[in-house]
């Protein structure tokens, strides 16, 4: 089983769920993030003057999956968060050891 960890831009997270959800994926935790990559930020201009984002806002997606799921996870959230430009984001895929459901006590293929 595996943790998919993926940084997005806020408004590709509709088409990303869209997405997942026509390859039969579940279930998904959102966060609202803010950070920065190679971009580093940006300036704009308000009321004439200029300021600073260092730390642009961004989703991150979190998604246990099984080791059948994971290549057809990870190719979907690519293909529907690209757009091109800079800032598109980042997917991780860390080794997850072990998913209990507190409800019913399941683990692991099951719990998810």
């Amino acid at each position: 089983m595996h943790l998919v960890i993926a940084i997005i831009k806020p408004a590709k997270l509709s088409d990303v769920r869209e997405a997942l959800a026509a390859i039969g994926c579940n279930g998904m935790t959102i966060t609202e993030v803010r950070g920065f990559g190679r971009q580093k930020g940006h300036t704009e201009l308000y009321r004439g003057a200029e300021y600073r984002i260092d730390f642009l806002p961004k989703i991150r997606i979190d998604i246990a999956v099984t080791e059948e799921q994971l290549e057809s996870v990870v190719e979907t959230i690519q293909e529907s968060s690209h757009t091109g430009n800079t800032g598109d984001g980042k997917i991780f895929v860390m080794p997850l050891t072990q998913v209990v459901r507190i409800r019913t006590g399941e683990i692991d293929a099951e719990a998810i």
